[in-house]
């Protein structure tokens, strides 16, 4: 049966939807600069926690369809809210091998994700039978790491941040009993900021020079969204996401920097130029589906790809401050796909139990290739609730474990250390693992 019945004439928003949708709105763009994890999240403290992303564009259950796919907002009727809070801890920790330069020291830089808050927030209105249209916001795109100041690695990297804030207006067509459309609006405001210790060349003793840049920029992206519905039971959902570019360009802060080097910057003018630190979220396309098998039993799964070979191809740092050619190193990175499979088991009329597991390939080949990018293929394994208090009000509790394995990090410098070069960082990343914690809260008028 679908979850939502057509309604006759035009529903009206209440003034308390409107309220809760400001506040809502205003509390989670105030805690998105502190979310992070992992490069690209199918987590914003939705039931799709639980799910670990599987059936992420056919379930259209609530209103976080706005963001997984904007078609399944012709079955949601009247007015509903989603409101969802999380908390992710990351655990990051880098251990030291035999082929570290010795004089970088012995501090393996501490956790550098550690605890994070983020949530979201959706919103959606049947203007008819037909038509619908929503709004949405939510952080699902980022990292932020920060090591201790003094770990080996400094020279590499010290703290990145690259968040990517989502304001989502949509709307959705029903074209007929089966087919319904649905296109987004992506309006994305990006947060960058990067920071690298500098070795100061031929200044023993001397504490490390920094370079910082940052900055902050829209980007425009549109996402489009196909559900058909093969039968009440059965319902399949194809989205694309397009390309969002932020157009990051920041001229470089120096601090700490000794005479010689100062001086063979400025001689190159790079005190003074911007570098252009453009990122590319990448385009993808994702198809789902969703089978109610009986009144207690649902199947769910999707398969996707992102196009990550286009993410962007710079990271800042000084290679060899004898010879400063360059503030910028290219990386490579390639496309990668993701497969989910997951089920709903209805334990009793109020209580819906939901679990999943998810794989995405690396989109980082051998060796990491940057410190501030402790990520690459991941395993999701989600469990989660759904209380239905009643037919205008339910709430849910998720969890989710996300495995990265072991990451191996291999860097060596162009020049030695004591000459000004970065030294040799090797290591590895253990067991990387993230825990999301979720709630979600979901009203209909």
């Amino acid at each position: 049966m679908r979850d939502s019945q057509q309604a006759a004439g035009r529903p009206r928003v209440s003034s308390r939807a409107r309220r809760l949708a400001m506040v809502a709105s205003l509390s989670v763009v105030a805690i998105g600069e502190a979310t992070a994890g992992g490069i690209s999240l199918y987590e914003v403290g939705t039931a799709d926690v639980g799910l670990a992303s599987a059936g992420y564009g056919a379930r259209a259950q609530d209103a976080s369809t706005v963001l997984t796919n904007p078609a399944g907002m012709t079955r949601l009727a009247g007015t509903q809210v989603l409101a969802a809070a999380q908390l992710l801890y990351g655990d990051v920790d880098f251990s030291r091998a035999a082929g570290t330069s010795p004089a970088l020291g012995s501090n393996e830089g501490g956790n550098p994700i550690g605890w994070f808050p983020g949530g979201s927030f959706f919103i959606t209105q049947q203007l008819t039978p037909e038509l619908s249209v929503g709004f949405g916001t939510a952080g699902n795109f980022g990292l932020a790491v920060k090591y201790d100041s003094s770990w080996l690695g400094r020279y590499y990297g010290q703290e990145g941040t690259l968040i990517g804030l989502s304001l989502l207006p949509s709307i959705a067509y029903r074209v007929n009993d089966r087919l319904s459309l649905g296109a987004t609006v992506n309006a994305m405001f990006g947060i960058m900021k990067q920071q690298v210790a500098i070795n100061n060349p031929g200044a023993f003793g001397r504490p490390d020079g920094r370079l910082e840049v940052s900055d902050r920029e829209w980007g425009w992206g549109l996402n489009l969204g196909l559900l058909y519905e093969v039968d009440p039971a059965t319902r399949l959902g194809l989205t694309w996401n397009s390309q969002v570019k932020l157009d990051f360009s920041a001229r470089p802060d120096f601090s700490g920097l000794s005479p010689v080097l100062a001086a063979a910057l400025a001689s190159r003018g790079a005190q003074r130029a911007n570098l252009d630190l453009g990122i590319y979220v990448p385009q993808g396309v994702m198809a789902s589906a969703f089978h109610q098998i009986n009144d207690q039993w649902a199947v769910l799964g999707s398969v996707g790809w992102q196009q990550w070979s286009k993410f962007g191809k710079v990271d800042i740092g000084i290679s060899d401050t004898r010879n400063p050619a360059s503030l910028t190193t290219d990386l490579d990175f390639k496309d990668t796909w993701h497969v989910a499979l997951g089920g709903q088991y209805r334990m009793s009329q109020p209580w819906l139990l939901n679990f999943g597991i998810a794989y995405d390939s690396a989109f980082q080949s051998g060796d990491i290739q940057s410190p501030l990018l402790p990520a690459n293929s991941a395993w999701r394994f989600g469990v989660g609730v759904q209380n239905e208090v009643d037919r205008s009000f339910n709430w849910g509790l998720s969890a989710e474990y996300v495995y990265g394995g072991t990451l191996d990090l291999q860097k060596t410098g162009e020049a030695p250390l004591l000459l000004g070069g970065r030294g040799d960082v090797e290591g590895a990343y253990r067991n990387i693992g993230l825990l999301f914690m979720a709630a979600n809260f979901n009203w209909k008028f």
